[in-house]
Order: C-alpha cells, then sequence, then structure tokens
C-alpha cells in the first residue's frame, strides 16, 4: 500500500493573481476532504525569507503544491534553497478550475 501524498495549499496572500473563487473552493474542498494538507499564506514570502519549512516541505514524498505557475513555484523552492523533487506535481490554480485542481490533489496514485 502506497502512501498518501503530501498536499500543500498556497493561499497566495500577498498577491492577487489567483482567482479568489478558485482559492477558496479549492480550500474548502481539501477542508472537508479526509485528506491531510498543509496550507500556507504564501510560498513567495516563504521563499523570499529562505523559510527553513520550505526543505521540509520539500523532503515530503508524493509531493503535490496547489499554487502557482510550475516553473515559478520550482524557482520559488530553489530560490529558498529547497530544490524539490523531480516527481513532485505542481497544480497550477491560476488556470484550471477548482474541481480539476481538487481532483488532481486528491485522486490516488
Amino acid at each position: 500500500m502506497s502512501e498518501s501524498p503530501t498536499i500543500i495549499y498556497c493561499h497566495c496572500a500577498y498577491a492577487r493573481v489567483i482567482p479568489a473563487e478558485v482559492k477558496n473552493d479549492v480550500l474548502d474542498t481539501l477542508s472537508e476532504s479526509n485528506q491531510a494538507f498543509e496550507a500556507v499564506s504564501d510560498l513567495c514570502e516563504m521563499s523570499a525569507r529562505k523559510d527553513p519549512r520550505l526543505k521540509e516541505l520539500a523532503a515530503h514524498p508524493q509531493l503535490r503544491i496547489a499554487a502557482c505557475y510550475p516553473r515559478a513555484v520550482k524557482w520559488l523552492f530553489a530560490s529558498g534553497d529547497a530544490d524539490l523533487a523531480e516527481d513532485a506535481k505542481v497544480i497550477n490554480m491560476r488556470e484550471d478550475s477548482a474541481e480539476n485542481i481538487c481532483q488532481a490533489l486528491l485522486e490516488a496514485e
């Protein structure tokens, strides 16, 4: 039996680039699911501060991140001295629907 994926949800608190409805719907769905997840206020801010939590988060297996553009999220982790594993899955809340995002976050491997 495989481990459940580790889910990180970025609320993108300091930039208004993700539609509020999408962010709220994704957060509500995650909260109502039986899946554990980590909600962070803002990955950009964590990266800028080189928050050591980024390394802890990046070390989790089967990582799924609901945030922004995948290339941006990878660079945010790298800038924060926390490289993501090759198999980390970044789901783009800027361009996808809440339904598709939640499906990608919660689907079984």
